[in-house]
């Protein structure tokens, strides 16, 4: 018999457990499918060349970028299903989950094109080394080919984040995390495949997780009624999911176009640098994961009250949320800023590539701090809807500072990687600033209405 998969309700009782319930199997989740591009560079750093390096690490950048979209503009559907719940409205969700179904497939079909097709403009635009040009050029390749598959990820992990469920996503990554390592060991230590294997190992892995939420999906009742008949175009849930999704899609587009910028910067300065600083951002992936885990957390708990019109409870959760993020940054403050060198020797041998990864860490160090106010303010904007406010902020911080003083920065003799990554924190400064200032316009409409409606 089906396992009955109830949603969780977030608009009553006590805020700190649940929410940290709800965030762990999220973190557990972004940690291990950080693991498939950082298995990819562990690997073919300990049984590959410089130039496998430097075309992983730009290839999985370009990848990231696409990837990061996809699970924004899923962000919509989360906030939506979310939303819906709080409200009451279970009876609604099937048709917006079907509705959804049909819209990211189009999207995936298109993408998986387009990414095959741009593979080696796209590297070129990256300025990869002549020297892993074309294994930059593979990877991109493999991977865009597989990114309907990709899409079909990001959209069962809304669903499920939709419902409240944060556990079954992080099922389905774990098994997906052991066959990608399994897949590298095989493809590119054994067979010496290189680029190409961690490639087809990365789409391999993400295949086999979408197989298994399709499984789980249908070994279990969900909380509504759905039926394969509901995929279909649905108006009124298209555009309230682009609404919400696509400001978000567009601003971490944007932003992850900056840092992609700025590895192009870095490209153009060598070989060695160009790996190091892809080195260094891999552990910088791993570094952000508690306040990411708390931005998505909160984007679905404050979905749900903001629906309910509990946005007391929803700017109380925020609170709670910062101060556990910032408790993980200072502790991830002082790992980066002292032992740099050791996390990068996880991912390369070469003490070169170590040295000047680790210089680099040092500057990222100081964004774990700000990063813990930054992304729950900004989990906690998605969830009450105001997405463009979002965009808004991800695109000043992008365009009009961290890509300027970057440029700056690589222009000084001699060249400091550590001066090229204190760009990221000065923009998160400066975002920080603009969400503090978007904090006391939303506690005016929608927290201080809330009190003197109850009066």
């Amino acid at each position: 018999m089906a396992k009955a998969m109830k949603e969780k309700d977030f608009t009553t009782g006590p805020i700190l457990g649940p929410l940290v319930r709800f965030m762990l199997p999220v973190l557990g989740a972004m940690i291990l499918t950080s693991l498939y591009g950082a298995v990819d560079m562990l690997i073919v750093g300990r049984f590959g060349e410089p130039k496998d390096v430097s075309a992983v690490a730009t290839g999985s950048m370009i990848m990231v970028t696409i990837t990061n979209l996809a699970n924004s503009f899923a962000m919509g559907l989360t906030i939506y299903l979310g939303q819906q719940i709080g409200q009451g409205l279970r009876k609604k969700s099937g048709e917006t989950i079907g509705a959804g179904i049909f819209e990211f497939l189009f999207i995936g079909i298109g993408l998986s094109i387009l990414m095959v097709a741009l593979a080696r403009p796209l590297s070129i635009v990256m300025q990869a080394p002549k020297e892993a040009l074309e294994g930059t050029v593979a990877y991109v390749r493999i991977c865009g080919a597989g990114f309907l598959v990709i899409m079909s990820y990001a959209l069962f992990g809304s669903i499920f984040r939709g419902i409240g469920d944060s556990a079954t996503p992080l099922l389905a990554v774990g098994i997906a995390t052991v066959v990608n390592i399994l897949g590298d060991l095989l493809l590119v230590a054994v067979f010496k495949m290189g680029t190409v294997g961690a490639a087809l190992a990365t789409v391999f892995a993400q295949l086999v997780s979408v197989g298994i939420s399709l499984f789980i999906i249908s070994r279990r009742k969900l909380p509504f009624e759905f039926h394969l008949r509901m995929i279909r175009p649905v108006g009124e849930v298209i555009r309230t999911v682009t609404k919400l999704g696509a400001p978000l899609a567009l601003q971490d587009f944007l932003v992850s176009i900056s840092f992609l910028v700025i590895q192009a910067i870095v490209n153009s300065k060598g070989l060695e640098v160009s790996a190091s600083v892809g080195v260094a951002d891999r552990v910088c992936a791993f570094i952000m994961l508690v306040p990411s885990a708390f931005s998505q957390a909160l984007s679905a708990f404050t979905a749900q009250n903001a629906g309910a019109g509990n946005y007391r409870r929803a700017v109380k959760s925020l609170r709670i949320a910062i101060l556990l993020s910032l408790s993980a940054g200072i502790v991830m403050f002082l790992v980066s800023f002292f032992f740099g060198g050791t996390l990068c020797s996880i991912f390369t041998k070469d003490p070169e590539l170590q040295a000047i990864g680790a210089d680099y860490l040092k500057a990222y160090a100081f964004d774990c701090i700000l990063t813990a106010f930054l992304f729950c303010f900004l989990g906690f904007y998605n969830g009450i809807g105001l997405t463009r406010f979002v965009m808004i902020q991800g695109i000043i911080g992008a365009f009009a500072i961290r890509i300027p003083i970057a440029w700056l920065m690589s222009r000084r003799e001699p060249l400091s990687v550590f001066l090229i990554g204190f760009a990221t924190p000065i923009s998160t400064v400066v975002q920080d600033l603009m969400c503090l200032g978007c904090l006391i316009y939303v506690y005016k409409k929608y927290v201080s209405a809330q009190a003197e409606a109850k009066q």
